[in-house]
């Protein structure tokens, strides 16, 4: 398995040549040259699998270059009971990313289970077992530079903390992350992790992340790597828990399924893709947005217009609060064609501050092929939070998330009986108790080792959103 790059001017390279590397040296982000295609048969073997076996299958297809028994351990010792059943009050550590049914054909997969009580940890935890390895075999070091809009820096520090060779870099907005998801990141005291935050928005922290990767002399002298899901091996590990939820929710490989999935930053819904692609039996992929709605807009539309900071809103969902969708590229590329070209011309008005617009004559055959990829889209606001959260509990006696509301919300309006709906869950309501206490008139359930975090000491450093400063800080604290 080879992997390209989506802007095409970059040579092809192996998994574990782009594992550590993040963006491409061209800019792009990588994806395999051709989806890997699974049988009517390797469906019917896969159906009855354990989560670690069903994610060796899976990765198998995209990791060619690692001997196969050293994948194997990385990923038994990776999805454990110990590590993915410990998050939920009462939760069951019989099954990792268990189907919740809340009615016949209305289904939540858990996927928050894990240590930072968020659906990043399912990739996340495996990122940092594959770091580690490709870090010992080449006997190397790598600096982590990641943006966080909530949930990715938490996910990432606590996959990489203690890890030897790694030290992490996260920038997050300042201010802009519930007071749970800040505290289990700045609470960290371990000596290899740095949080860093920005002062601005999301978009900010991103933007500097990929301009530092874009700076290759830098990047190449103080070994960057990044986290984000531009990173290719947090998108693989996504696919899994595709087929872990489509084999949950139905009885035979005829079915299909529609997975609605909260949206911000398009990698979770870019890995539904890549296993629609793979030939996972899914009828529709069901984006939902917050009040940040670019995604919504395009696929409506066929405008992408990423807004400026002033432009993006702070909501209740914060882990969306995204105007630029760093992995929307990758499905982009596959829906002009992959010609490289054409993204080198879409891409270079969004990198010069603009947009593109897909309804366009020149585009107009590409835009209308949206549906064959299986995508609608809707959006969620405040209020449509609060009232979907109260809904879900009072109906199913079910506590949810902001996000997983989105997803419900916008889930349920596209929803047809004849086929199961399957949301996505994004994390555990303890994450964001103040929307959790304004619908419910309750406290959410914390997990005992998480009680009083918000008290703990803090250790982080205040930035300006100036690539400049965080490369200074970098070279200042390296491995």
């Amino acid at each position: 398995m080879k992997y390209v790059s989506t802007r095409g001017n970059s040579t092809s390279r192996n998994f574990t040549e782009i594992l550590l590397a993040g963006l491409a040296p061209d800019g792009g982000l990588y994806l395999p040259e051709a989806y890997p295609r699974v049988t009517q048969a390797e469906l019917s073997e896969w159906r009855g699998l354990s989560y670690p076996a069903l994610a060796f299958k899976v990765l198998g297809k995209f990791i060619t270059d690692m001997p196969a028994g050293d994948l194997k351990q990385l990923i038994d010792r990776t999805y454990t009971a110990q590590v993915y059943c410990n998050g939920r009050p009462g939760g069951d550590a019989a099954e990792i990313a268990p189907l919740r049914t809340l009615e016949p054909g209305l289904h939540l997969l858990e996927l928050s289970n894990g240590p930072t009580l968020a659906f990043k940890d399912m990739a996340m935890q495996l990122l940092g077992n594959l770091f580690e390895y490709a870090l010992d075999q080449g006997h190397a070091e790598l600096n982590i530079l990641g943006a966080t809009s909530g949930d990715t820096g938490s996910s990432a520090e606590y996959a990489m903390r203690g890890k030897h060779g790694i030290r992490v870099f996260m920038l997050s907005p300042q201010g802009k992350m519930s007071r749970f998801q800040t505290a289990q990141m700045f609470s960290l005291q371990d000596a290899n992790i740095f949080n860093i935050a920005v002062q601005g928005v999301f978009d900010n922290c991103q933007d500097i992340v990929k301009a530092v990767s874009n700076d290759h002399a830098f990047k190449d002298r103080y070994k960057i790597g990044t986290v984000n899901s531009i990173n290719w091996a947090r998108v693989a590990a996504q696919v899994v828990y595709y087929f872990k939820g489509y084999f949950a929710a139905t009885q035979s490989n005829d079915e299909q399924v529609d997975f609605s999935v909260p949206s911000g930053n398009f990698g979770n819904i870019c890995a539904g893709h890549i296993a629609r692609m793979m030939g996972l039996p899914i009828r529709r992929l069901i984006l939902a947005t917050n009040e940040n709605d670019v995604l919504d807009e395009f696929f409506r539309t066929g405008v992408y217009q990423p807004r400026a900071t002033a432009q993006t809103f702070q909501t209740s969902s914060p882990s969306m609060d995204i105007s630029k969708a760093s992995n929307f590229e990758r499905f982009i590329f596959d829906l002009v064609g992959r010609d490289a070209a054409t993204m080198r011309g879409l891409w270079g008005q969004v990198d010069a501050g603009g947009a593109f617009d897909l309804s366009q004559t020149q585009y107009a055959s590409h835009f209308a092929r949206i549906a064959d990829y299986g995508f609608v889209s809707g959006t969620s606001c405040h209020a449509d939070r609060l009232a979907t959260i109260r809904r879900i509990w009072e109906q199913y006696g079910v506590m949810i998330d902001t996000h997983t509301a989105d997803g419900l919300k916008v889930g349920l309006e596209h929803r047809e009986q004849c086929v199961p709906l399957v949301c996505l869950e994004t994390a555990l309501p303890v994450k964001f108790e103040e929307t959790i206490r304004e619908a419910l008139k309750r406290e959410p359930e914390r997990p005992a080792g998480l009680i009083g975090i918000e008290d703990l000491p803090q250790r982080f450093e205040v930035m300006a959103a100036d690539a400049s400063a965080v490369k200074d800080f970098i070279a200042a604290h390296a491995a």
